[in-house]
Protein backbone atom coordinates (compact mmCIF):
# COMPACT_ATOMS: atom_id res chain seq x y z
CA UNK A 1 0.00 0.00 0.00
CA UNK A 2 1.43 3.26 -1.15
CA UNK A 3 -0.72 6.10 1.26
CA UNK A 4 0.63 10.23 1.23
CA UNK A 5 -0.94 12.92 3.39
CA UNK A 6 -0.24 15.87 5.43
CA UNK A 7 -1.73 18.27 7.91
CA UNK A 8 -4.74 20.77 7.15
CA UNK A 9 -2.54 23.70 5.85
CA UNK A 10 0.32 22.22 3.83
CA UNK A 11 3.30 22.80 5.86
CA UNK A 12 3.99 19.22 6.95
CA UNK A 13 3.57 16.26 4.11
CA UNK A 14 4.38 12.10 4.64
CA UNK A 15 4.45 9.22 2.65
CA UNK A 16 4.42 5.53 4.01
CA UNK A 17 4.79 2.73 1.81
CA UNK A 18 4.23 -1.18 2.59
CA UNK A 19 1.80 -3.52 4.93
CA UNK A 20 -1.25 -2.31 6.87
CA UNK A 21 -0.33 -3.65 10.38
CA UNK A 22 -3.48 -2.65 11.23
CA UNK A 23 -6.40 -1.05 10.55
CA UNK A 24 -8.53 0.49 13.08
CA UNK A 25 -10.72 2.54 15.10
CA UNK A 26 -9.51 3.44 18.84
CA UNK A 27 -11.62 4.50 21.43
CA UNK A 28 -9.29 5.08 23.83
CA UNK A 29 -9.53 7.95 26.41
CA UNK A 30 -6.31 9.18 25.12
CA UNK A 31 -7.10 8.98 21.94
CA UNK A 32 -10.63 11.24 22.78
CA UNK A 33 -8.39 13.80 23.87
CA UNK A 34 -6.35 14.11 20.49
CA UNK A 35 -9.46 13.77 18.16
CA UNK A 36 -12.05 16.00 19.72
CA UNK A 37 -13.83 13.48 21.64
CA UNK A 38 -14.40 10.49 18.33
CA UNK A 39 -12.84 7.45 18.46
CA UNK A 40 -9.58 7.69 16.59
CA UNK A 41 -9.12 6.25 13.28
CA UNK A 42 -5.91 4.83 12.41
CA UNK A 43 -3.66 3.06 9.74
CA UNK A 44 -0.64 1.68 11.45
CA UNK A 45 1.87 1.35 8.76
CA UNK A 46 5.69 -0.22 8.87
CA UNK A 47 8.37 2.99 9.91
CA UNK A 48 10.31 1.54 7.57
CA UNK A 49 8.59 2.91 5.23
CA UNK A 50 7.69 6.12 6.74
CA UNK A 51 9.04 9.63 5.76
CA UNK A 52 7.85 13.33 5.95
CA UNK A 53 8.36 14.76 2.33
CA UNK A 54 7.56 18.68 3.66
CA UNK A 55 8.11 19.72 6.75
CA UNK A 56 8.76 18.43 10.54
CA UNK A 57 6.38 17.67 12.90
CA UNK A 58 6.54 19.11 16.36
CA UNK A 59 6.63 16.05 18.90
CA UNK A 60 4.87 15.84 22.40
CA UNK A 61 5.41 13.11 24.79
CA UNK A 62 3.78 12.70 28.53
CA UNK A 63 6.69 13.03 30.88
CA UNK A 64 4.40 11.49 33.55
CA UNK A 65 3.90 8.14 31.92
CA UNK A 66 5.85 4.71 31.47
CA UNK A 67 5.34 4.28 28.32
CA UNK A 68 4.07 7.13 26.36
CA UNK A 69 3.18 7.35 22.92
CA UNK A 70 4.86 10.22 21.35
CA UNK A 71 2.58 12.07 18.98
CA UNK A 72 3.74 14.15 15.70
CA UNK A 73 1.55 17.38 14.89
CA UNK A 74 2.07 20.30 12.81
CA UNK A 75 2.99 23.43 14.88
CA UNK A 76 1.65 25.47 12.38
CA UNK A 77 -2.13 24.54 12.49
CA UNK A 78 -1.89 21.80 14.92
CA UNK A 79 -2.97 18.55 12.65
CA UNK A 80 -2.64 15.70 14.88
CA UNK A 81 -0.56 13.61 11.95
CA UNK A 82 1.43 10.42 13.41
CA UNK A 83 1.50 8.14 17.13
CA UNK A 84 4.31 6.57 17.58
CA UNK A 85 4.69 4.03 20.22
CA UNK A 86 7.69 2.67 22.32
CA UNK A 87 8.83 -0.35 20.75
CA UNK A 88 6.60 -1.06 17.80
CA UNK A 89 7.84 -0.30 14.55
CA UNK A 90 5.16 1.72 13.10
CA UNK A 91 3.73 5.15 12.49
CA UNK A 92 0.59 5.03 13.14
CA UNK A 93 -1.60 7.23 10.67
CA UNK A 94 -4.41 9.27 11.38
CA UNK A 95 -7.01 8.71 8.52
CA UNK A 96 -7.95 12.52 8.50
CA UNK A 97 -4.68 12.99 7.31
CA UNK A 98 -5.07 10.87 3.89
CA UNK A 99 -4.62 12.41 0.79
CA UNK A 100 -7.21 9.53 -0.28
CA UNK A 101 -8.62 8.60 3.10
CA UNK A 102 -11.18 6.22 0.83
CA UNK A 103 -7.96 3.67 1.58
CA UNK A 104 -9.05 3.14 5.07
CA UNK A 105 -11.14 -0.08 5.96
CA UNK A 106 -11.33 -0.82 9.35
CA UNK A 107 -10.54 -4.04 10.48
CA UNK A 108 -11.44 -3.68 14.43
CA UNK A 109 -12.43 -1.30 17.19
CA UNK A 110 -9.88 -1.43 19.87
CA UNK A 111 -9.91 0.17 23.55
CA UNK A 112 -13.81 -0.44 23.43
CA UNK A 113 -13.75 -0.35 27.05
CA UNK A 114 -13.81 3.80 27.03
CA UNK A 115 -16.15 3.67 24.38
CA UNK A 116 -18.43 6.60 24.84
CA UNK A 117 -22.36 6.02 24.28
CA UNK A 118 -22.41 8.38 21.35
CA UNK A 119 -19.50 6.46 19.50
CA UNK A 120 -20.54 4.52 16.43
CA UNK A 121 -18.85 1.05 15.56
CA UNK A 122 -19.93 -0.81 11.93
CA UNK A 123 -21.98 -3.77 12.76
CA UNK A 124 -20.07 -6.95 12.57
CA UNK A 125 -16.72 -4.83 13.54
CA UNK A 126 -14.57 -7.41 15.89
CA UNK A 127 -13.99 -5.76 18.99
CA UNK A 128 -11.57 -5.69 21.84
CA UNK A 129 -11.99 -4.04 25.55
CA UNK A 130 -7.71 -3.15 25.10
CA UNK A 131 -5.66 -4.47 22.28
CA UNK A 132 -6.50 -8.00 20.55
CA UNK A 133 -4.75 -11.09 22.56
CA UNK A 134 -4.49 -8.90 25.65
Amino acid sequence: MHLEGGCYCGAVRYKAEGDPMMQAQCHCRECQYISGGAPNTFIAMPVAGFSYTKGQPKQFTRKDLERAVTREFCAECGTHLVTKVPGLPAAILKVGTLDEPEQFHPQMAIYTCDKQEFHAIPAGMATFEKLPGH
